[in-house]
């Protein structure tokens, strides 16, 4: 990994946005949220990158409160109320607010040139991805999806969606990888039996295989539970994202963590139409 300085309080380091135009302001009315209940709560979001160290470090806050102060996740910062690590710098960072400007939602994506820069990608901490050689000129790293307590419903998850499809459009990029937590709370037995069950609906091509590096021990842990998946892992899937192997072991967050992949030509048609039409290349998100 090559040595930088990161991204906090105080560290004088900030990155331009991978391209300048995605600083464009973008209110979401119910027009453009049209789709369903959880779409028509887009209502009135407001979608921009970061383009200032302030706002980076607003997403980096929020992250702090809900990872480790309301999940109890153990979190090397060094800034401590802060979710810093070294990809920080290197990453674009999405944001929705609230009519009043409160932030509400955040991603960062970690775009290919940015990825050799900083000698490769979040995911490979935890995954061997040796397979998908084939994807990385153009594929696009998600991670650090973050929902303020209060605003769950999935409208601010469709509409940091909508922000990442034309993001992808607009860089000419074809596929998305990620992770989606699963806790571990009780022991790791709901996971065991997530994966029992979507490995046989859900498994990507075996070229698209990634193999955890602290695999989740499946084998110890009960298999037969109902099952049940977060609502950011059920979103994934029902938009067309595909699981990529077995989850690894994150202790420090204690939770399994299971690989996905989405292509974009392989988008659920019911979301496409909200998510993929061309963003102009003057106002970004502006086709929203």
């Amino acid at each position: 990994m090559h040595q930088h300085q990161e991204f906090g309080p105080g560290t004088g380091l900030f990155r331009e946005p991978a391209s300048s135009r995605w600083r464009n302001q973008v209110h979401v009315t119910r027009k453009a949220a049209e789709g369903g209940e959880d779409a028509a709560d887009c209502a009135g979001l407001i979608l921009t990158w970061a383009s200032q160290p302030h706002e980076v470090l607003e997403a980096q806050r929020l992250r702090w409160k809900v990872f480790a102060e309301e999940l109890g996740a153990r979190m090397a910062t060094p800034s401590p109320g802060y979710d810093i690590d070294i990809f920080d710098p290197y990453c674009d960072h999405l944001l929705v607010r609230n009519g009043d400007g409160l932030l509400v939602g955040t991603y960062r994506v970690l775009p290919p040139h940015q990825a050799q820069r900083v000698g490769g990608l979040y995911s490979e901490t935890e995954f061997d991805i040796t397979r998908l050689v084939h994807l990385r000129p153009r594929l696009l790293e998600l991670g650090r999806s973050c929902v303020r307590q209060g605003y769950r419903s999935g409208g601010v998850i469709l509409a940091l969606w909508a922000g990442l499809a034309h993001y992808m459009q607009s860089h000419g990029l074809d596929a998305m990888i990620g992770c989606a937590s699963v806790s571990m709370r009780d022991g790791g037995h709901n996971a065991a039996s997530l994966w029992a069950r979507l490995r046989k609906t859900h498994l990507a091509a075996v070229e698209d295989r990634m193999q955890p590096r602290l695999p989740l021990p499946v084998a110890s842990l009960r298999q037969d539970g109902p099952a049940e998946a977060p609502p950011l892992l059920k979103g994934y899937l029902r938009v067309g994202a595909r699981i990529c192997g077995a989850p690894a072991w994150d202790p420090d967050f204690n939770t399994a963590d299971f690989p996905l992949l989405m292509r974009l030509a392989d988008v659920n048609p019911r979301y496409a139409r909200h998510f993929l039409h061309a963003a102009d290349a003057r106002t970004g998100l502006a086709a929203l």
